[in-house]
């Protein structure tokens, strides 16, 4: 009696086994088209690339990209049924898309590999910070074509006439000119250098002595006010940073494989 009571559990463990399995491999697929699967797997590498392009994977991103999947096997079957496959200019297309991943993973690869860490990041923010730091001066300034047209409009404003409104009527500059010469804050840098080196030496509310001459014509500056050049926090620019240094990594890694490659075939300069 028993080893029939055995026997029949076992047959019933079967059965139930043999009609789970169509769901667990179905549970594995999206749907079955013309009697071929459809794996869940072509939705996750959809919807990966999806998250990777930075695009959100919401509920409607799913369901469309699902019934992506399922028209895709429904035109490769047909494609296949017609014989596309075998045609050779699907063959180097093929080819090229399988060299074109190939590529990108290794690419993927190495950025995995060598990742930006915050503290290489930091040391290049402080690199940035060093270079772009300093005083920047807020200056006005009157530009004209001749020095001694310069020279008179130097005498009118010692003699009381507002240096704004001779920037506005004499100024050949038509963006500061219109705005009475302002040019807001820059650093000495940032101008042709006979101008920059003037601006550098005058004192807060000073102006020019004499005009100063440059590439545009003669210049009479005076320095409103200075700052200490402000600079973002890391915060705040530590995803464009990390982004630059990856590029900068990846440009260096595609030029050693060139460097260390065997051809005879000569890189355009």
């Amino acid at each position: 009696m028993k080893s029939k009571t055995f026997a029949l559990r076992a047959s019933l463990a079967l059965v139930a086994t043999a009609l789970l399995l169509p769901l667990a491999a179905q549970a594995q697929n999206i749907a079955i088209v013309n009697g071929k699967p459809v794996p869940k797997a072509r939705l996750e590498v959809l919807l990966q690339q999806a998250a990777r392009a930075g695009q959100p994977v919401s509920p409607e991103m799913q369901a469309q990209a699902r019934d992506q999947v399922v028209l895709r096997e429904i035109f490769v079957q047909e494609a296949e049924k017609r014989g596309i496959a075998t045609l050779a200019d699907y063959k180097s297309q093929m080819e090229l898309a399988r060299q074109s991943i190939l590529i990108r993973e290794l690419f993927e690869d190495f950025k995995r590999k060598n990742p930006v860490t915050d503290a290489a990041a930091k040391v290049e923010y402080d690199k940035f910070k060093a270079q772009a730091t300093g005083t920047e001066y807020r200056a006005r300034h009157i530009l004209v074509e001749k020095e001694d047209e310069a020279v008179g409009l130097i005498a009118q404003i010692k003699g009381g006439a507002k240096f704004e409104d001779l920037a506005k009527k004499h100024s050949k500059d038509p963006g500061s000119g219109e705005n009475g010469g302002d040019l807001d804050f820059a650093k000495s840098d940032a101008y042709v250098p006979e101008f920059g080196q003037a601006l550098a030496k005058l004192a807060k509310g000073e102006m020019t002595a004499t005009p100063v001459k440059s590439q545009f014509g003669f210049h009479i500056i005076r320095l409103d006010d200075t700052r200490d050049a402000p600079f973002p926090a890391f915060d705040e620019v530590k995803g464009q940073l990390v982004q630059r240094m990856e590029q900068t990594r990846l440009q260096q890694f595609q030029e050693d494989m060139r460097a260390k490659a065997k051809t005879d075939y000569k890189f355009a300069p």
